[in-house]
């Protein structure tokens, strides 16, 4: 197999005839989801938890076992015995979830562009494995993609453009990112497809490319905050996912991705939008319910506190919302006397107590509070 040599964008061979039931529908359904997501005053907070599983299933995509639960056990300090292994996978969502928020950081003040990228990938591989493969740098060997395990190149399923050829790639898909289409959902399919197949680096290219989703959506002004979690979509249909990005490379089958593509559009527009309307539904029923609760100046802090991770320790809330320790103790103690935080574990010694939010995690992930019983 010889290195693939992608097609300059734009793409000349697309039926866009094809495509227009499909387009109508995804322009749609993601204009709804933007209509709840523009009712959220602090959507990096809110749905926080929403970027952390995007983290977790994206990452996994590759390969990375580490679960939701497990990552908000480690973040909660819960002291529970791990593998340098598990460790490991579970930092690689953390840097995931790093990069996105440097990403909508980043896009208030400028819009996207390579060298930002770069600065994501950096993020990406900070202190994880990949991190010996040239972070943030555009690849200068020959990559290839094989069978999980296989090392070799003659047994490659898709070997793409020499490094030679990197830059002129990468010049054209940013030079068409900023270009008009005649429609950009289908263009933000072909940008995403590109960035795969190009491979700009040694690794993390898919992750890399997930995340650009959402990041080219709010570029194109599809949606008013770059958060849109397209990663449970792929995953669902991670074959016919594959199939199809090969497809483009191996027959230059655009439309079958741009179809499939568009149909992930649809569904999670539909998917987000109902665990967005369900996180502000919680917040206005918390928003309403802790004022009386307990009758303090901090209301909001604490709020915010609670929302940004389903499960936390007492240092963790102290810290993010900045009360003092003695009226942060008071209200978490109040909160669960009004059952709306539960106490997982007790603080013994070194050992902080332990909060989970029942309600955000069972909309988070559909995760039921007894996993930390």
């Amino acid at each position: 197999m010889e290195p693939y040599i992608p097609e300059k964008l734009p793409v000349l061979s697309i039926n866009w005839e094809e495509h227009i039931s499909e387009i109508g529908k995804a322009n749609a359904a993601i204009a709804r989801y933007d209509g709840i997501l523009q009712g959220i005053v602090n959507p990096e907070i809110l749905l926080s938890p929403l970027t952390t599983r995007e983290a977790v299933i994206s990452s996994r995509i590759e390969g990375t076992v580490a679960s939701l639960e497990e990552v908000l056990h480690f973040e909660a300090n819960i002291g529970q015995k791990i593998t340098p292994e598990k460790k490991a996978d579970i930092q690689e969502i953390i840097n995931y979830r790093k990069a996105t928020q440097h990403a909508i950081e980043q896009l208030k003040s400028k819009p996207i562009c390579f060298n930002n990228i770069r600065d994501l990938h950096k993020i990406l591989l900070t202190s994880v494995r990949g991190q010996d493969k040239e972070p943030g740098e555009i690849r200068r060997i020959q990559n290839f993609i094989a069978p999980y395990g296989t090392p070799f190149i003659e047994k490659a399923i898709f070997i793409p453009p020499p490094p030679q050829m990197v830059m002129d790639a990468l010049t054209n898909w940013e030079f068409y990112l900023h270009q008009e289409e005649k429609d950009s959902l289908v263009q933000t399919a072909i940008l995403k497809a590109q960035f795969e197949i190009i491979h700009p680096f040694r690794d993390g290219n898919g992750r890399i490319g997930r995340m650009l989703v959402p990041i080219i959506l709010y570029n194109k002004h599809h949606i008013s905050t770059p958060m849109f979690y397209i990663s449970s979509y792929f995953d669902k249909n991670r074959d016919k996912y594959s199939n199809c990005l090969l497809g483009v490379s191996q027959e230059h089958d655009w439309d079958s991705w741009i179809s499939f593509f568009l149909h992930g559009i649809i569904d999670q527009s539909h998917e987000n939008s109902k665990k967005v309307r369900d996180v502000l539904a919680l917040h206005n029923e918390i928003k309403a319910k802790v004022p009386q609760i307990t009758g303090s100046k901090y209301i909001i802090q604490a709020i915010d506190a609670i929302f940004s991770r389903p499960v936390i320790n007492a240092a963790y809330f102290k810290d993010y919302s900045h009360i003092p320790e003695e009226s942060a103790r008071r209200i978490l103690r109040e909160l669960v006397k009004a059952d709306i935080l539960k106490v997982w574990r007790k603080g013994t010694g070194p050992n902080p107590y332990i909060y989970i939010f029942p309600q955000l995690l069972k909309i988070t992930d559909d995760i039921s509070a007894n996993i930390f019983e």
